[in-house]
This record gives C-alpha cells, sequence and structure tokens, in this order.
C-alpha cells in the first residue's frame, strides 16, 4: 500500500522508499539528524529502533519523548483505526478509530525501550476512561504500539508489573503496531514551535535518564 504525502498540504518534502515507506525531512520543525517518520511501514536508521505510544494530545506527548536522551527522531501522527489517510478533522469526529499517536526512533544503546516504557506510564493517566485529561474521545486514549516480538511481551510485562503495583485496572491496550498516518505539519514539533511546556502534566516525576 502506498502513502501519498502532499507537501504542500503538509509543509513537507517526501521520498519514496520501496514504494511503501516515506522518510520525510521536516521544514520549519526542527532538525532532527534521522528525520521525522512519517509512513505505513516505518524503517528506522541502521541500529536504531522504533516505538510508538498514544497518552493523549500528541503534542505534549511528543515533547516529552523529544527530552530523552537517545531518542533520535520523532514524528506525531496516527494509528490504529480503520481508514486510510485520515486528516486531524477525521480523527477528531471520533469515527475513524484512529489515536493519537507519537512515532519514536530512538537508539537502544543510549536508550532502552523499557525506559521508554516507564516514561509513557508516568506522563499520563492510564486508568482514565474515554480519554485524558480535558480531552476527551477515542482519539486519546492509552495505547502502546509495538514493533515486533521483543517490544510485545517487554510492553505487557511492564502493563503487568505497572497494574499489580499501583493494585489497578489500566485501560491502556498493547497491541501490533498498525500502519501510522503522518499528521499535517502544524502538528509537529508543536511544543517546541510554540513555546508551550510539554503537556499532559505527568501524574508522577518523569525519569528521562534512568538510573
Amino acid at each position: 500500500m502506498k502513502l501519498f504525502v502532499a507537501a504542500a498540504a503538509l509543509g513537507l518534502a517526501a521520498l519514496a522508499f520501496n514504494g511503501a515507506t516515506h522518510r520525510v525531512k521536516p521544514t520549519g520543525v526542527g532538525t532532527d539528524p534521522g528525520g521525522v517518520l512519517a509512513t505505513t511501514k516505518p524503517t528506522p536508521k541502521k541500529g536504531d529502533r522504533l516505538a510508538a505510544f498514544s497518552a493523549g494530545c500528541f503534542w505534549g506527548v511528543e515533547g516529552w519523548f523529544r527530552k530523552v536522551p537517545g531518542v533520535v527522531a520523532t514524528t506525531v501522527g496516527y494509528t490504529g483505526g480503520h481508514t486510510e489517510n485520515p486528516t486531524y478533522e477525521d480523527v477528531c469526529s471520533h469515527t475513524t478509530g484512529h489515536a493519537e499517536t507519537v512515532l519514536v526512533e530512538f537508539d537502544p544503546k543510549k536508550v532502552s525501550y523499557e525506559r521508554l516504557l516507564e516514561i509513557f506510564w508516568s506522563i499520563h493517566d492510564p486508568m482514565q476512561v474515554g480519554g485524558q485529561g480535558p480531552d476527551i474521545g477515542d482519539s486519546y486514549r492509552s495505547a502502546v504500539w509495538t514493533y515486533g516480538d521483543d517490544e510485545l511481551a517487554a510492553a505487557k510485562r511492564s502493563l503487568a508489573a505497572q497494574e499489580k503495583a499501583e493494585g489497578a485496572t489500566f485501560t491502556t491496550t498493547v497491541k501490533p503496531a498498525a500502519p501510522f498516518w503522518v499528521a499535517e505539519g502544524y502538528h509537529q514539533q508543536y511544543a517546541k514551535k510554540t513555546g508551550h511546556d510539554a503537556c499532559p502534566s505527568p501524574r508522577r516525576p518523569v525519569n528521562l535518564t534512568g538510573g
């Protein structure tokens, strides 16, 4: 399945690889050395890995993950739905099934997947039903989208450990990654561009570096 990115509409320049994957360089939204991944089938740089998290409004979630040493690149987009190439307006209608999601490219030599999961649990409320903070609707749900069996197993273990530690049932779903659709250009690195602090407010102290 090909994903055609309209550069005029999104403010992004796309380069196709094998007709299915696009690595896009953002314009006016920062200079990640690895670029930003915006694809139905994302492909990281050699040696890097991918992770994807839904935890409410993707502006603030991306802001948190961009602070993590070892994170190479991020992009925000939509995943987990049943329509192709959705727009922000489509997703906000809560009729497409997509969740606002942050795709994270990271260097596993500098930050572990388990550390990214710990940050994910800290920056949002995985027990909230039907949204996150003031943002209500399925597009703001809590979810982990995994790349490979190792991530799937690690995410399930982490979820079980968190629920046991807190004596609560989380609303978070853990599923293999679905096609990822890049969000419009103005959403990319929104917190950085506007000077807004990362939101949502973390529910507990966030340890970005581990240790």
